[in-house]
């Protein structure tokens, strides 16, 4: 049996993340949803703005990794690992009470 190199083409885009304007789809809905929230609880400029504040913040975490949320937000559901190595011991002190002076 003689092994030849194979050779398995990969689309590129089956390795880049949905987009609607350059944010992840997910999260620009999420802004849309809450800008439309915000227009039905306050006014249009309060909406435009929250819309284009959570926007750039999505466009923002599709650059940066497009699954930063996901991780933040599953981080608190997690304990830290505890690692013996970084343990630095703490010195306990006891004070005594003299209970003879208590009871005159």
């Amino acid at each position: 049996m003689t092994e030849s190199e194979r050779f398995h083409p990969v689309y590129r885009s089956l390795n880049k993340p949905l987009t609607i304007l350059g944010a992840e789809r997910r999260l620009f809905f999420l802004a849309a949803i809450i800008g439309g929230a915000t227009l039905n609880f306050f006014s249009l400029p309060a909406s435009v703005l929250m819309f284009c504040s959570l926007y750039g913040l999505a466009r923002w975490a599709t650059a940066t990794d497009q699954h930063i949320f996901r991780i933040f937000l599953n981080a608190s559901r997690f304990r830290p690992r505890y690692d013996p190595m970084k343990f630095e011991p703490y010195a306990v002190v006891r004070i005594r009470r003299d209970h003879t002076q208590a009871h005159r």
